[in-house]
């Protein structure tokens, strides 16, 4: 058997089929639709992913910083060989 020559289209059209009056038909508008639906329920479970997360509320986030301080300067106490009690004056941040 012979190589086709380069260019050459492999799956040519039926001489009888008019490639301008050819549509996807109902197999086509099927898939089309079964497509949209999936977008529209992945995209309601998405929102409602999304809606369950919980942000931290930024005083959450400024005792977080407050404690983490804290902490660090009470080891660095402790390594120097402080006592370890808190510094007389310091508070916590405020709400």
């Amino acid at each position: 058997m012979l190589a086709p020559p380069p260019g050459a289209v492999l799956f040519a059209a039926p001489s009888g089929i008019d490639e301008d009056l050819v549509s996807p038909g109902v197999l086509g508008l099927l898939v089309v639709v079964a497509l949209g639906l999936a977008l529209v329920f992945l995209i309601r479970s998405m929102n409602k992913q999304i809606s369950r997360i919980q942000a931290p509320r930024e005083a959450d986030l400024d005792q977080a910083e407050w404690d983490r301080r804290q902490a660090n300067a009470r080891a660095a106490r402790e390594s120097a060989g402080g006592s370890g009690d808190a510094v007389k004056g310091e508070e916590g941040p405020r709400d």
